[in-house]
Parts: structure tokens; sequence; C-alpha cells
């Protein structure tokens, strides 16, 4: 099937073949066509399949046909909400790039910067706004933005955005738009209690969910290492020079944390920036651009930015700090493996983490690879350089031997199982470490 076979207006394919975008991928095959009829839809697949276009071709295509290019007075006709800054970026840079040729006009608002820019594009007329709820409300108080002619609305990543996080910003969002208007909701996981919440919001809706059963993508590589807290820096820095990945994004569950990852790495000559809440909203793209651009090899981010970064071909996504929500896990290693592209997600696991392992586990349904063989084992010592110095010699009944025996059976029973598969690991997860 080809994106013409979907009906599409010459405008959008001409744009789409821009891209060198000929086939629909799943997700895009099944969603076009039920909101091309106008239906609600709730769509849930694997991160970087191809979402955003699913839903922004056709917004696009339905606008096109009742205005045309789109000349004269513009009213906002198609509201996008997003939980982040860097996602609703990401959104209307996809918006113009399919619609380039349908004259349609759309732009982005978010916090953290000045509004007066985003105030004057408003007042210029634009058919599709992406927006980040506490921005838009704002604005909306100010009288800069009215939704009294929204006819679509589109929660992009709404298991989220229906959580108790967004969810008062939500409903008084859905006081201001008409209630006959098309409802899309998007994202890579639906719990039940989402699921539940979306019926009660969405009118006669569709659902779609692509390969439910495997939330993550089958081209990203999964692998886990057992490993105490305070040599998980070690491990990182020894990833990063021994894998020697062109781009790799690292996860940190705090502010503070990402920061101090970033200072570990600097004092070890590996060029790495961070990127979360406390950054201004000019230093978090300008470090998201570094990172894209391939002048930044790693990039240190807390969950502002699972949902947000879309970078071609990135190579590696390492879980510092493993999340203690499980969905949390399948959008930060989507990160990798997007469109055709292969990835690896590495995940840190402390002792403490555990539960949070079985969680991810239960919800992906599938063991993830555990790393049986590196330097910085949970309950091994920290360097390496230690682990064989400190060996004695084997049966010679010492005290130390016994202790050494021992420390192997906590090993081996906190590593669980060695043969635990998760895809396609590769093999040089769970080979012999290199000398540091």
């Amino acid at each position: 099937m080809t994106f013409k076979d979907l009906g599409l207006i010459d405008p959008i394919l001409k744009a789409l073949a821009d891209k060198g975008y000929t086939h629909p991928t799943p997700i895009q095959q099944q969603a076009i066509p039920v909101l091309l009829k106008g239906k609600d839809l709730l769509g849930s697949a694997q991160t970087g399949t191809g979402k955003t276009a699913a839903f922004t071709i056709p917004i696009l295509q339905q606008i096109y046909n009742k205005v045309g290019s789109g000349k004269g007075s513009r009213k906002l006709k198609a509201l996008i909400i997003t939980p982040t800054r860097e996602l609703a970026i990401q959104i209307d840079d996809n918006i113009n790039e399919y619609g380039k040729y349908t004259g349609i006009k759309s732009t982005v608002i978010f916090g953290g910067v000045k509004q007066a820019s985003q105030v004057t594009a408003m007042r210029k007329g634009v058919d599709i706004l992406t927006a980040t709820p506490g921005r838009l409300l704002d604005l909306v108080k100010q009288g800069f933005i009215s939704l009294k002619d929204i006819e679509y609305l589109v929660l992009d990543e709404a298991d989220q955005m229906l959580d108790m996080g967004f969810i008062h910003d939500i409903k008084k969002v859905l006081k201001l738009v008409p209630h006959d208007r098309q409802s899309l909701f998007f994202s890579a996981t639906m719990p039940k209690a989402i699921v539940d919440l979306s019926k009660l919001i969405l009118g006669d809706f569709e659902k779609v969910s692509i390969a439910p059963e495997k939330p993550t993508a089958e081209r990203v590589d999964q692998a886990v290492y057992f490993v105490s807290k305070k040599s998980k820096a070690k491990l990182l820095k020894h990833l990063i020079e021994t894998e020697k990945p062109e781009t790799a994004l690292v996860f940190s569950r705090t502010k503070h944390g990402a920061n101090k990852i970033v200072k570990i790495l600097d004092k070890a000559g590996i060029n790495s920036a961070a990127i979360h809440g406390n950054k201004s909203q000019a230093a978090r793209q300008k470090a998201l651009g570094a990172f894209k651009d391939g002048k930044t090899q790693v990039l240190v981010a807390t969950d502002i930015a699972a949902r947000g970064i879309d970078v071609s071909e990135l190579e590696m996504v390492i879980q510092y700090d493993l999340p203690n929500v499980p969905e949390t896990y399948v959008h930060r290693i989507g990160r990798t493996g997007r469109a055709k592209a292969s990835g690896v997600a590495l995940g840190f696991c402390a002792e403490d983490e555990r539960p949070y392992l079985k969680d991810i586990e239960k919800l992906i349904k599938q063991n993830i690879h555990v790393v049986t063989e590196h330097p910085f084992l949970i309950d091994g010592p920290d360097d390496p350089s230690e682990q064989q110095d400190q060996r004695p010699p084997r049966n010679n009944g010492n005290r130390n031997n016994n202790k050494r025996s021992r420390g192997n059976a906590n090993r081996n029973r906190n590593n669980g199982p060695k043969k635990r598969t998760a895809g396609n690991p590769k093999k040089r997860f769970n080979s012999k470490p290199k000398s540091q």
C-alpha cells in the first residue's frame, strides 16, 4: 500500500515525496482512513512508528478540503495538546513539512519563554495550534486565543495527558472547545484506567492498536545491568568509552542527578550536556540542537524529554535510573530504533530498583536480557582491577575463599537465570569487558 492508495490529496503527497515517504506505516494505514471519515479515534502504537503523521495528515487534508489554500481570514480549527515543549515543537515542525504545499498555517506555543512572539503569531491567524496545557490556558485567559471554532482536538501522549498531572487542565480545555468536534487520542501505551477515561471524553470512536502485545519496538536490543548506585557513574563511563556510540541519550530521574552525570562525563573527556526543567527553553533547544547535529555525544535528560526527542539514528539509550512508572520505560527506549532504524537500550538496575524492573517486564511481556559479566556487578568490587587482585586461589580452604563463595552465591541469586532474552540483544553486552 502507498500513501496514494489512502486517498491523500496531491499537495500532501508531494510533501511526503519530498521526505522520501511512499509507504505508510501500520498505524498510518489504519488511522488515516478512519480520521478522513470524521470519526473519533483512540490510537495506540509503538514509539517511532509514525503516530504524528497518522493524525496530522488527515487534519491537514480535511482543513484543506474545506478552505482550500487558506487565503482570507483564518480561524483556529485544530488544537493539538502535548505534555512537553520538545514534543510540541517536533509536532509543529512535522505539520509544516507535511502541509508546506497546502497554504495551511500552524504555530506552536509553550511555557518557559516570553509570550510576545507567540501572541504575534496567533494574531496573524493560524489554522492549527500545537500547545502545552499551561501556556494555552494562560493565553486563553488573557484573551489572545479563542477555542470556540475548534473542529479537531488531539491529545498526543494521551496516557500522560489524562494522568493526574494534566487532567485538570484538560478538563478546562474540554469546557472551552465545541462539543461537536473530532477528537483524537494517541499514545504508545494505553493503561486500562486511561482507556476507561477516554471513553467518557471521546464520542462515537474507533480504536486502532498496533502490536499491543509488544509495546517496545522490535528493532531495539534491550539489556539490563545489575549495579550498585555508587558504581553507576563508573559503568556509564566504561560503556561510553568501550562501546563508543556516536550518540547516546542518558535518562536521569532528577535534575540534580542529570547535572551531576554531565560533570562526571566532562571530567572523563566525554562531550555531554543536560536537558531538564530547570534549564531555560533556549538552553534546552541549544543542547538538543547540538546533540542532533552530532556536536554533543551524550545528552543527559530527565523525563521531560522522553516524549519529545526525535533524533535520526540515535544509537543508544541508557537508563541511568530505572523509572518507577513502567510506561515511562517504553517512551524512553522509544527514542531509539525509530522508523526503520535499529538501536540499543540499556538499563542500570540498583538493588532498590528491582521492583521497577519487575513491573517493566510485566508491562512489555518479556524478560530483559541480563548482562552477567561486567566490571561493576552489584555485589562485586567497584574497581575491575580490584576484582582481579583480590581473587584468592581456588580450593585453598581459607576463610577468604569461603567468603568469596558466599559472594558468588549472592551474585548468582541477584542476577537471576542467565538465559533471559529480549528480542536479539547484541552479543557484546554479555562478553567480558575490555580492561580500562
